[in-house]
């Protein structure tokens, strides 16, 4: 089949892959200049199924209720009139149960789980390099009252598949010296030893190369989607601003963006954007930084070793398609950053960014056929589409070819 994806973000360019793998003839359409310009550019640089529990929950209402009027939190809450984002929260707040964090997070873990492998192979089998680092991942807390809640979550992962420890502060800095300098800070924590890391652009970029070389894949470059010729149940032609791209099918992998476009064709897509922050910088002294990723989950910054760079990452600010930033939206970012690593890096050396992640309520990605008999949707990440994405490009092709999921599909096919 000709099969059109929209979007080259790591979804996106991951789905391309797969379906290219197949044996399909895959052109994918993308605004930017080039791959990973979006969404995937800048992370936290986490493969993390130990990041699988999903944000809505009774823990999580309050805190959003919060970030109407403080504005220090880590979640941030612009109120202004915007009928999306009004729906997309009161969706969000249906979530918010015990019984739909347990349900949610279940599906989430499964495709992680299930995406990390795939990302493993992926990289066996094409050779590609994005400084990786298969370490684990360290989740501490601050406090033993947030230690004691906080491992709640995990050890429900535990229980559907996810290998941890939990750790006191003795185990943790043996497991990453890097917080040796913090450790009277800390009261414990939960180690994921199967995580990972890695920069989701490099991969993105050189897994765009790969398929545009080896299998064939077209990528059409600044060129962007207008939208989508249908006729009946089909859709015909996609219309960007290069002129008609035809297909035998169609994917919308386009980030937040994805949801915008669904609307217009009566798709039930609830994608809303939400912005994150992160810095790039370089260690000035490498035996002070990690060696592996880690998460802050009381002052909510995620950070990894790239190579010989430190990425930090922080913050969910729902202010819409707002992709911009000032120097001092990062001031609480770099102060917990030092405050975890002295000495190890100069903040004027960074490189700032902002970014908008898919969110859906649920944090449950959408995959499968939508309304239309060849359209496809594979969107909806949120901040964990770098762990899921391969995941997700390995079940679509799966979907597309009408094979048997490799993992159980329930609670991921799109119903919408």
């Amino acid at each position: 089949m000709k099969i059109v994806v929209l979007g080259a973000g790591v979804v996106g360019t991951a789905a391309a892959y797969y379906l290219a793998r197949d044996g399909h003839e895959v052109t994918v359409v993308e605004r930017h200049e080039t791959a990973a310009r979006g969404t995937s550019y800048s992370n936290a640089g986490l493969v993390s199924p130990g990041d699988a529990t999903a944000w809505a929950s009774p823990a999580a209402l309050k805190t959003f209720l919060r970030a109407l009027y403080n504005h220090d939190l880590g979640i941030k809450v612009r109120l202004r009139f915007d009928p999306y984002f009004l729906a997309w929260s009161l969706r969000f707040l249906r979530q918010c149960t015990q019984e739909r964090l347990r349900a949610n997070s279940e599906v989430k873990l499964r495709l992680a789980l299930y995406s990390r492998d795939c990302i493993n192979a992926l990289q066996q089998y094409t050779g590609l390099s994005y400084d990786e680092r298969r370490r684990g991942i360290l989740y501490f807390f601050r406090t033993q009252k947030s230690l004691e809640h906080g491992t709640s979550n995990y050890e429900f992962l535990a229980k559907h598949g996810l290998p941890i420890e939990i750790v006191d502060r003795d185990r943790l800095v043996e497991l990453e010296p890097g917080l040796a300098g913090a450790k009277d800070k800390i009261a414990g924590g939960v180690y994921s030893p199967i995580d990972q890391t890695g920069d989701s652009r490099q991969f993105v970029e050189n897994l765009a190369a790969f398929s545009a070389e080896r299998l064939g894949v077209k990528f059409l470059f600044g060129t962007k989607v207008e939208g989508l010729d249908i006729e009946g149940d089909t859709v015909r032609n996609v219309v960007t601003s290069g002129g008609p791209v035809s297909g035998d099918a169609v994917v919308i992998s386009m980030g937040p963006e994805s949801g915008l476009l669904g609307r217009r064709y009566g798709i039930d897509l609830p994608v809303y954007p939400v912005k994150g922050y992160t810095a790039t910088v370089p260690l000035e002294d490498e035996s002070k930084g990690p060696t592996m990723g880690g998460a802050d989950e009381d002052q909510l910054i995620a950070y990894s070793r790239l190579g010989n760079r430190l990425r930090i990452a922080s913050t969910a600010e729902f202010t819409g398609f707002d992709r911009t930033y000032r120097p001092r939206d990062f001031t609480a970012m770099f102060r917990t950053a030092k405050d975890l690593f002295p000495g190890a890096f100069d903040e004027s050396k960074a490189e700032l960014w902002s970014g908008l992640r898919p969110m859906m309520p649920n944090s449950v990605p959408v995959i499968g056929r939508a309304k239309y008999k060849n359209l496809y949707l594979d969107t909806g990440h949120g901040h964990v589409g770098w762990t899921m994405a391969c995941g997700s490009g390995a079940f679509l092709a799966d979907l597309v070819a009408g094979r048997k999921p490799e993992i159980d599909p329930q609670g991921l096919v799109y119903k919408g």
